[in-house]
């Protein structure tokens, strides 16, 4: 038997064996939203339990569910795997095609079975590498779908500032001259500044420009778990980090943020906040990823503790030092939902209770039982902070009986008319939600 087939009979072995390691999930994920989530004793496994449902994709006029007076409408399919959308002054729409770069080395069994079952669902999907431009067709209706850059390294994060386009690779942010109108990038474009590389267990790159123009932030994942690939690898790493545009060097600006995967401003109070994916392996109900305003020079745990100063007993050697400075964060979306697009809404294409509040698309687990997360929750804001528990506005992604995935929300923007863009990875499509009229 050559390796190949070794490796795929191991894989199925391995899989059949975590199948029966289930531990299904005690909290209700409600309990553990919003300030103080409920945070039951910690858990240690030879290999985690994992639950994730087969990728199928949509079937023909199939679609998302949403809540009540909204509707839902799919503005382009046939995709590579969309990732983020970033939408541009004239209206047109980037659509960042994308996955990770595969230069995480599987040593363990543990790895190849979570690599495993994670492709199963389809997430694993081969990225285009490139970022595609949607234009709204005159006159209104379809949208025209045209290749605006190609040969992207793992690209994640796209930013304009003038008519300077940033765009965020796994190992770099590379900068094209922008002219409005055009339907694929005339500029060749260069690298403006180098990132965190090596591994990249985390590879996404999230970014956002200051309002000014001035500086341009980058969430940047940790390259494990808890530190299991040493400390040497997370340099500049689970972290957010301030790179100043007119001289490209750049400072860690907050830390302990074990993968920020969106970052965006806060329109009442101007703070920066991000979403953040946290720590596995401690069972079905820990840790809870979050949202949280980022406060300069401030410390959120990673790896040493988690929502605040609880303590990973993990990690070695501890930090007490470290952690009693950790900052708590402001607020739970539940275990295992691994959010991956964040946006606060501003516009009037949806009804007038979502308006400053924030949406945030949840990928989904891979290693809780029942699924948690596969939707888009809106968390409503007053005064600058959240003020009440996560409301489930797109669903419908996975089958009842949680064994077909037939897609995945990830990064979100807003449309020129006020309509939210929802990418999804496993479905291959955009969706655009709007009110309907009622």
């Amino acid at each position: 038997m050559n390796k190949s087939k070794s490796l795929g009979a191991l894989s199925v072995a391995l899989v059949v064996l975590v199948g029966g390691c289930s531990e299904k999930a005690q909290v209700d994920p409600v309990k553990q939203m919003g300030a103080n989530p409920t945070l039951p004793k910690a858990q240690n496994f030879l290999v985690p339990p994992m639950q994730v449902p087969d990728g199928k994709g949509w079937a023909a006029g199939a679609a998302p569910k949403v809540a009540t007076g909204l509707k839902i409408e799919k503005i382009a399919a046939d995709l590579l795997h969309p990732r983020m959308l970033y939408t541009l002054p004239n209206g047109d729409v980037l659509v960042v095609e994308s996955n990770g770069p595969g230069t995480e080395a599987v040593t363990t069994p543990k790895q190849l079975i979570a690599t495993v079952v994670k492709n199963q669902s389809g997430k694993g999907g081969k990225g285009g590498n490139r970022i595609t431009l949607l234009r709204k067709s005159p006159g209104g209706g379809a949208w025209e779908k045209h290749v605006f850059i190609e040969n992207l390294h793992s690209p994640f994060g796209v930013q304009l500032i003038g008519n300077t386009l940033y765009v965020a690779n796994t190992d770099s942010i590379m900068q094209y001259r922008y002219t409005p109108g055009e339907t694929k990038m005339s500029d060749p474009g260069t690298e403006f500044t180098d990132l965190p590389s090596t591994i990249n267990h985390h590879w996404t790159k999230a970014l956002l420009a200051s309002p000014d123009g001035r500086k341009l932030y980058v969430g940047v994942g940790s390259n494990s778990n808890i530190t299991e690939n040493g400390l040497e690898v997370e340099y500049r790493r689970a972290a957010v980090l301030e790179v100043d545009v007119a001289t490209r060097g750049s400072r860690v600006y907050a830390s302990g943020l074990r993968n920020p995967t969106g970052l965006q401003w806060e329109p009442q109070s101007g703070k920066l906040w991000a979403i953040v994916n946290e720590r596995d392996e401690i069972g079905a109900d820990l840790v809870p990823d979050y949202m949280t305003a980022v406060r300069e020079g401030g410390f959120y745990g990673w790896p040493y503790s988690y929502y605040g100063q609880n303590v990973d007993e993990r990690v070695m050697p501890q930090r007490p030092d470290l952690v009693k400075t950790a900052l708590k964060p402001d607020y739970a979306l539940a275990s295992h939902v691994a959010p991956l697009g964040l946006w606060f809404y501003t516009g009037s294409g949806l009804q007038a209770k979502y308006k400053g509040g924030a949406f945030v698309a949840e990928h989904g687990s891979w290693d809780r039982t029942p699924l948690s997360g596969y939707e888009v929750v809106y968390v409503p804001f007053a005064n600058g902070v959240p003020t009440g528990p996560a409301q489930t506005v797109v669903s419908g992604f996975y089958s009842a009986d949680q064994k077909d995935l037939y897609g995945a929300p990830v990064g979100m923007t807003q449309s020129a008319e006020g309509a939210l863009l929802i990418a999804d990875d496993v479905g291959n499509a955009v969706w655009s939600v709007t009110g309907d009229g009622s």
